[in-house]
């Protein structure tokens, strides 16, 4: 984790910080939403993840491109970044 002065957790993704746990457990419950057909595969998912992690604009698991919490918007098949990182 890189945490900054402020106390955020830049490039964190929500499982990887404490403290969030209601956090977490709306963002599952919202990922739980999405049906099979809508969802990416795991491996792009985590693709996804993994180039979110490496960009500058996360932070507190936020996009500060578009505001979302990058593990829900990385699991649509849909989605795309708004930063065109994937």
């Amino acid at each position: 984790m890189d945490n900054n002065a402020s106390g955020g957790c830049k490039r964190c993704l929500l499982f990887e910080m404490a403290g969030k746990e209601d956090v977490i457990a709306q963002v599952e419950k919202t990922k739980n939403l999405l049906s099979e057909d809508e969802r990416a595969a795991d491996k792009e998912y985590q693709k996804r993840l993994a180039a979110c992690k490496e960009c500058d604009k996360l932070m507190d698991a936020t996009c500060l491109k578009c505001g979302c919490y990058v593990e829900i918007r990385a699991l649509s098949k849909a989605a795309h970044c708004p930063a065109k990182k994937w």
